[in-house]
């Protein structure tokens, strides 16, 4: 019998769209992080998190293909700092807590996330 992949973990792609959904209002209507959705239009904010979520699929072993940019290329010059990456972890983390993640998941989800913090996290 094969161990289960992350991506089957979290529930498969509904499992990790409904994180998605729940994740980017409270990114969005965060008084710190919302700057990052500011002046954009609904499709290019639907654009965004489908692309979150094929990138969130096919790096937890789904059958998905992302077919956007790396993190680095598509966080460089957002200024996202130390603090707005502490932010956004507290609202992954309530996410996770709402949709009650397992614990094993979350630590895989946190370990993964971040794994990504170079390239997204601009030095001050």
């Amino acid at each position: 019998m094969s161990q289960k992949t992350l991506y089957q973990r979290l529930g498969g792609y509904d499992g990790i769209t409904c994180f998605a959904n729940n994740l980017l209002p409270r990114l969005q209507s965060d008084e710190t992080l919302g700057r990052f959705w500011k002046n954009r239009s609904d499709d290019g904010i639907e654009r965004e998190k489908q692309l979150l979520i094929d990138f969130i699929c096919t790096n937890a072993g789904g059958p998905v293909y992302y077919t956007g940019r790396n993190m680095k290329l598509s966080h460089k010059g957002m200024k996202i700092s130390e603090s707005d990456w502490q932010v956004f972890f507290q609202h992954a983390g309530a996410t996770m807590e709402a949709l009650a993640v397992p614990a094993q998941e979350v630590e895989d989800v946190v370990a993964f996330v971040t794994s990504l913090k170079a390239d997204i996290v601009e030095l001050a």
